[in-house]
């Protein structure tokens, strides 16, 4: 994952986008409810280590996301995954840190927006330290606050979200038109990237966009998020 939008206030419902930026080629699968130990939890799939970047628990309405940070780049052999992050995250929900030793694990940053907080943790593979967001709409990225992303477009959004304090279909649809009206470049600034290095490539390989409260998800996603019709939608409970 390499960029994160969610706009927050309490006791409504959360809006957020998720961007994953991963090696082209690396397989999974599309948002659904994939662990049968946390059954009412949906989210995309990671086949190569089972977990994932961005989950949704439907009866709390918390979501759950991580991203990579630069700091320490390759985890020591037996740590944990990244991926087991945003499962623990809406499983233990603030308390998450204290069911893991985060000893060897590759640097990350985890966002946890519930009904009642919005939360950000940074470990830069020595040190984790926790931040309460307040209401508004936040952005947070792979390279931190330096890498520019935010100062491009983080606007954009704050601009094209309601000012009702609620969210819904339209603000969903309003931040899918700012993501498919976005080039792809090979450039850390721009909200979709394509990064040709050597042999291989990396590249915003999904996107969706999460609109959540306790008992209800509703989901838009592509894998190929520059594309208008290549968007689909879902929501839970299903039937």
């Amino acid at each position: 994952m390499c960029t994160v939008v969610v706009r927050w206030a309490a006791r409504t419902p959360v809006l957020l986008l998720a961007l994953r930026d991963e090696l082209v080629g690396r397989d999974f699968d599309d948002p659904e409810q994939w662990w049968p130990e946390q059954p009412g939890v949906v989210g995309g799939r990671d086949r190569q280590a089972g977990g994932s970047w961005c989950v949704t628990d439907v009866a709390s309405g918390a979501t759950a996301l991580v991203l990579n940070r630069p700091q320490r780049r390759v985890a020591e052999p037996m740590a944990p995954s990244r991926g087991v992050l945003p499962l623990l995250a809406v499983q233990r929900g603030p308390e998450w840190p204290s069911s893991l030793d985060l000893a060897g694990m590759a640097s990350f940053a985890v966002v946890l927006a519930a009904p009642d907080h919005l939360l950000l943790w940074e470990f830069d593979g020595a040190e984790l330290r926790s931040t309460v967001l307040a209401e508004g709409t936040h952005m947070v990225t792979s390279g931190g606050a330096e890498d520019g992303k935010a100062g491009r477009h983080l606007a954009a959004f704050i601009g094209s979200t309601s000012s009702t304090g609620t969210t819904g279909s339209a603000d969903a649809r309003r931040w899918q038109d700012l993501v498919t009206g976005s080039p792809v470049e090979d450039d850390r600034t721009a909200l979709l990237v394509r990064h040709p290095r050597g042999g291989s490539t990396f590249a915003t390989v999904f996107g969706q966009i999460i609109d959540a409260e306790p008992g209800h998800l509703s989901l838009r996603w592509s894998r190929e998020p520059q594309t208008p019709g290549a968007w689909v939608s879902r929501h839970w409970p299903q039937g």
